[in-house]
């Protein structure tokens, strides 16, 4: 998978990708990642990426001629543009399932106000929001994207099945609670089936769990 990412800020990007896990996917070969540093294609002596909303009104949008250049550059037939934006559909993991399964992705981290809506309208296949709430940066909101689909790819996660035994997997509920060594921690103990070796009904045990957790924490999950 090839990523690219369109940011006026390529720390936010680069820092967190280049971490952990998604430092070892990337030397493993599972994506490939760039980043556009979109004032390397702003206008004039001071590269200027931004100005003020036609009609009047507040803040600062992207420009689209920046835009334009950069997405042109980059683009392929293959490829999937996505806009970071608190107006778009919220992200969960479906979406994130069927993003690892994209060939080249480019995110447009959108900033100040939003961007030209004449860029969403030529480029943009979707919109996607992480909730009902702004972030300064949608580049923050792009690697939080890109971390959820990005640990669904094969061989990223140690274990492979680590991607589908866990809250909102298959069956659509959270994950039953897991429980670590020592068996007893100042008189806390893991529940004796965990310790049992009975493989069906250790099952049976985190199946009813994780659906009780659900009903708890997250009814809005149960059908």
């Amino acid at each position: 998978m090839l990523i690219d990412v369109i940011t006026l800020f390529p720390e936010l990007v680069t820092v967190p990708m280049g971490t952990s896990i998604m430092r070892r996917a990337q030397e493993k070969g599972a994506f490939q990642l760039r980043v556009t540093d979109l004032r390397e294609f702003g206008i004039g002596k001071h590269k200027q990426v931004d100005d003020t909303p036609c009609g009047g009104g507040q803040g600062m949008l992207l420009r689209p001629e920046p835009l334009f250049a950069a997405l042109e550059k980059i683009h392929t037939p293959s490829s999937r543009v996505i806009l970071m934006s608190p107006a778009g559909r919220r992200f969960d993991q479906a979406a994130a399932q069927r993003l690892s399964r994209e060939s080249h992705l480019i995110f447009i981290s959108g900033h100040y106000e939003g961007v030209d809506q004449r860029v969403i309208d030529h480029w943009v296949d979707e919109e996607l929001s992480l909730g009902d709430y702004v972030l300064t940066n949608g580049s923050i909101a792009a690697v939080v994207v890109m971390d959820s689909l990005i640990r669904l790819l094969p061989g990223v996660l140690g274990d492979d099945l680590s991607a589908v035994d866990e809250s909102f997997g298959p069956s659509g509920l959270l994950e039953a609670p897991q429980y670590t060594k020592p068996a007893e921690f100042r008189g806390l103990m893991v529940p004796e089936v965990l310790m049992s070796g009975n493989h069906a009904k250790i099952a049976q045990w985190r199946s009813q769990q994780a659906l009780d957790r659900t009903r708890r924490v997250r009814p809005d999950l149960l059908p």
